[in-house]
């Protein structure tokens, strides 16, 4: 059975919209205002190089697809990303360009839980706000890999959105660490 991972840039107030600056919104870029520090890098090495696949909604599919396909790196992240599964939750994409990508245009809650029955290993969710939130609200998500970055952003889109949750999920800390100006944070489903 797949492990549904949540890995997000956020803010202290829980912003994740446009850590990379391509989306035109007014804070954009934000996260490149610190340092990660190399055990940052390596953070995220190590995750992409765990995982399974990669799950993400149509906007954060496109501004991937739009980039990574072209980016080489000595350290095999574009490899990996490029050659690796990846399953794109939409209504209207019809023939994605980026090798290896099945459309999942059915409900995203089933097609999310089937994806999870024929994959083992750690599915990463990266950005996809209302997708995460989504799964969220479905008791999807088996884990937080977010990095916590020391910034008020004040508006923007929260990784963490208002939902009525019958019984709210808890979640223990599995690691926490200081890399550069961020924290890094890892949480695991307490079942």
């Amino acid at each position: 059975m797949g492990r549904i991972v949540v890995t997000e840039f956020i803010s202290l107030d829980g912003v994740m919209e446009d850590p990379g600056g391509a989306e035109n919104y007014p804070h954009g870029g934000w996260t490149f205002t610190f340092d990660r520090g190399e055990d940052g890098d390596t953070f995220k090495l190590e995750e992409l190089k765990a995982a399974e696949a990669q799950l993400l909604g149509r906007i954060t599919y496109e501004g991937f697809a739009a980039a990574w396909p072209s980016m080489e790196d000595p350290q095999g992240f574009a490899e990996k990303i490029n050659s690796m599964p990846k399953y794109v939750v939409s209504s209207t994409l019809r023939d994605p360009a980026w090798n290896n990508t099945t459309v999942l245009s059915g409900d995203p809650v089933e097609e999310v839980i089937a994806l999870k029955e024929r994959i083992a290993g750690d599915i990463l969710l990266a950005g996809s706000a209302r997708l995460a939130q989504l799964l969220a609200a479905h008791d999807l998500v088996d884990a937080y890999h977010l990095m916590v970055f020391p910034v008020l952003l004040g508006s923007g889109k929260r990784l963490f959105a208002d939902a009525a949750l019958d019984v709210p999920p808890r979640f223990e800390v599995a690691s926490s660490s200081r890399t550069g100006d961020v924290q890094v944070l890892v949480l695991q489903r307490a079942r």
